[in-house]
């Protein structure tokens, strides 16, 4: 049962039918609910896309929080809302089930600050140095803070620096073990006022090391070869079987179970994620 508490003319709280009414940032909503038929492709590929867009978000919480806040400052959308959008429209790549992230589109902040000049950054002993052209200005303030986000794929044993130096000083140094240094890592730079109410676009500093693979794509690739090498076993048995028959179905109970095993297989593999290529 749903409630109008401001009078017929109100929006309504609750449920009527398979209709949901709420409220979400202060704006009334209403959503459809009900028993959901079998996914087509199409909506396995947005269920894909979202969730390789969470991920990635979810591993950078604070960032996103600074660097997209000031944009949605005053909208009814939120930090994430924004990140969430603009992620999984600009900075997915693939087609499903091998949806990935495109690390060189991530925008881990937007705003009006303009760009710093001559960025850079070098694996050196011990860690990595950032640094960048310390001139200040009318808009570049000395006093910015630097924010920095170190990603690493292959463990997502991420680090965000939300403060770790002031544009003046002109570099910075982050302290990373020899395997942490030597793994895939994805950088990315923004700039803060001191007041918090300017931000830069944030910079990808491009790509150390290479492209590894993290557990779970390990994981993916080892599950579909092992289902790929069982699919190649029965598909041999059963076009072997469908030959000797000169192109008709044997009709027996081994060959109808053959059949059917050969036809989820290969469903299965349409859809599995880790496929070569």
């Amino acid at each position: 049962m749903a409630l109008a508490s401001n009078g017929p003319q109100g929006h309504l709280n609750g449920k009527v039918g398979n209709l949901v009414f709420y409220m979400l940032n202060g704006q009334p909503v209403v959503r459809l609910i009900g028993r959901k038929g079998k996914p087509s492709r199409l909506q396995l590929a947005n269920y894909q896309a979202m969730e390789v867009t969470m991920k990635l978000l979810n591993r950078m919480g604070s960032f996103i929080k600074l660097g997209y806040g000031l944009q949605a400052k005053g909208t009814v959308q939120n930090a994430h809302n924004l990140a969430t959008s603009y992620h999984k429209k600009e900075a997915l790549q693939g087609e499903y089930p091998n949806i990935s992230i495109d690390y060189s589109k991530v925008m881990l902040s937007r705003g009006v600050m303009p760009e710093t000049k001559d960025l850079k950054i070098e694996k050196v002993a011990g860690g990595l140095e950032i640094s960048w052209d310390p001139t200040h200005s009318s808009e570049l303030q000395h006093n910015d803070s630097v924010m920095v986000m170190i990603c690493t794929p292959e463990t997502n044993n991420d680090r965000e620096y939300l403060n770790i130096a002031r544009r003046s000083e002109g570099k910075c140094f982050i302290p990373m073990y020899e395997e942490a240094l030597n793994q895939q890592i994805e950088p990315y730079i923004s700039f803060i006022s001191a007041d918090g109410e300017r931000i830069s676009d944030s910079v990808y500093l491009g790509n150390l090391n290479g492209l590894g693979e993290n557990k779970t794509e390990k994981a993916a690739k080892e599950k579909y070869q092992q289902v790929k090498a069982r699919f190649d076993q029965v598909e041999g048995n059963y076009l072997g079987q469908l030959k000797e028959n000169h192109g008709s179905k044997p009709n027996s109970k081994a060959f109808k179970y053959l059949e059917k095993e050969y036809k989820v297989l290969k469903n299965q593999l349409v859809h599995l994620p880790g496929k070569p290529g």
